[in-house]
């Protein structure tokens, strides 16, 4: 079996391969957003939860598999594992383009979600394990800079396919894309060396169904409230599974993922951080499309778009990061990510319908560059926690931190935002969910509604800045201001 031996391994192809895979399975996350009309309107005739669960069917997975699906790579192998994730969505794909039935397309998008897990782990491991250790940094650096570069692209993507065919164009779209991203993967990506560490099934299962049932809380609270049965009964079953894993876990001799990591203050502050820079960056994302058709009357594409120098932050801000932390440690570095964003979520929270387009291009660009700054350290505090031979489990831990995040962020905002655009419309337009809906009841109410949205959207994201300020005090206290220590972290393992 080849090693994946620094020097050995040509890192420009591989670097872009495992790019093309992180921007499909990251962008589809994105993309179905901009196809929810077409898709409400199909002859399929989808029921509205049957459509919010195409949307989140797909992130539940992939997150909630994440960790395992790290484990599994750390024990079968990176690259097979990555090939397999790449076979699996592009296969679930497929099913989506072609599904005869909505619970067809609700199967195709569980079995690209538990492609993506196995994929978006194994990429960063892969790639860390190509480069020297003083290398890796710059290295976890370009990839955080894709995933985050991948949402807005799933976002011009899906707006592409939707404004040139039908919501099933993205799906045809996908799938020959995931094929070749497989091809390109398979001549470039090294084989590394298995570790004989067998992947714990109970804690695996105790672990999984924890996440999930957290995410569906998250996923159901904007539309059943917070204090819904739904939501409080998820968060419930949440927190106990997960308590279970930990109480196993403290008495395994070979744990999946020892608690006795986020022991660790660099562990923990990563973690959290990782979480909080999510929160706000996909709070301002679930904004974006809506904002930008309804209130400045762009087409799907168009906005699309409009959100590409978003792209321009997420690119350029983790190679400043890279050459920040060197000079001022990884706390200020990542207390300037998190003040900028905040930033940017409140200049966005400025905005109405006769706002320039530039004045929220900037909004946009600043949340990205924070993100973009705050995640390189924060990624390579959480790698650096762990072993080498468990790199796919680090990949796997900051992922799903990520899309919890994520999830978070968009409940928040999309809760503050649906009561609050409720409670701003006219007497005669109450009951409406959407300004689209608004619209269709009464032509003539359109600026009323739109009005209601932007004020609602405004509260939603300050709350979503507040929460990301408040919560950074706590990750930027545990951070330290020097060069990061895993020594003893890494004795945990």
């Amino acid at each position: 079996m080849d090693t994946a031996v620094p020097g050995r391994v040509r890192t420009g192809p591989l670097v872009a391969a495992m790019c093309l895979c992180v921007a499909l399975v990251v962008g589809m996350v994105s993309a179905i957003n901009l196809g929810i009309p077409a898709l409400s309107g199909s002859d399929l005739r989808p029921t509205a939860d049957e459509v919010l669960w195409v949307v989140d069917g797909y992130v539940v997975v992939f997150a909630c598999l994440l960790v395992p699906a790290g484990a599994l790579a750390d024990r079968c192998g990176r690259k097979g594992t990555l090939l397999s994730g790449m076979a699996l969505f592009a296969g679930g794909s497929l099913l989506c383009a072609v599904a005869p039935h909505i619970a067809v397309v609700l199967a195709g998008r569980v079995l690209s979600g538990a492609g993506a897990a196995a994929v978006l782990p194994t990429t960063l491991a892969l790639l860390v394990d190509a480069v020297p250790a003083a290398a890796r940094q710059r290295m976890i650096g370009v990839w955080a800079s894709m995933t985050g570069v991948a949402a807005v692209l799933g976002n011009v993507g899906g707006g592409a396919a939707v404004q040139t065919g039908t919501w099933r164009a993205l799906f045809w779209a996908a799938a020959p894309l995931g094929v070749l991203a497989l091809v390109l993967a398979a001549l470039v990506a090294p084989r590394v060396p298995r570790h004989d560490r067998p992947v714990p099934v109970v804690a695996t299962a105790l672990l999984t169904a924890g996440v999930v049932a957290i995410l569906f809380a998250l996923v159901s609270a904007p539309h059943s409230g917070w204090l819904g049965s739904r939501v409080l009964g998820g968060f419930a079953a949440g927190l106990l599974l997960i308590a279970g894993w930990a109480a196993y876990e403290l008495r395994a001799r070979r744990p999946l993922l020892d608690p006795r990591l986020f022991t660790a203050r660099t562990m923990r502050g990563s973690a959290l951080g990782m979480a909080v820079i999510f929160v706000g960056m996909f709070g301002l994302m679930y904004c974006n499309g809506q904002y930008l058709q309804y209130a400045k009357g762009y087409s799907v594409l168009g906005a699309g778009v409009r959100l590409l120098p978003m792209a321009a932050g997420l690119m350029l801000a983790p190679r400043a990061a890279v050459l920040l932390i060197p000079r001022v440690g990884p706390r200020v570095t990542v207390a300037a990510g998190l003040v900028t964003l905040a930033a940017g979520l409140g200049t966005a929270s400025l905005v109405d319908a006769a706002t320039p387009y530039a004045w929220y291009a900037a909004a946009a660009v600043l949340t990205a560059t924070g993100c973009g700054l705050a995640t390189p350290p924060l990624s390579h505090g959480i790698m650096a926690a762990l072993p080498d031979d468990r790199a796919g489990l680090g990949s796997g831990l900051q992922s799903v931190t990520r899309e919890l995040g994520s999830a978070l962020g968009v409940a928040v905002v999309g809760s503050v935002l649906n009561s609050r655009f409720a409670a701003g419309l006219p007497a005669a337009l109450r009951g409406a969910t959407s300004v689209a809906e608004a619209r269709a009841r009464h032509p003539d109410l359109a600026g009323p509604a739109v009005t209601a949205f932007t004020h609602a959207m405004s509260t939603g994201l300050r709350t979503a800045a507040a929460l990301v300020l408040a919560a950074g005090v706590l990750v930027v206290a545990w951070l330290p201001g020097g060069p990061m220590r895993t020594d003893t972290a890494r004795r945990v393992r």
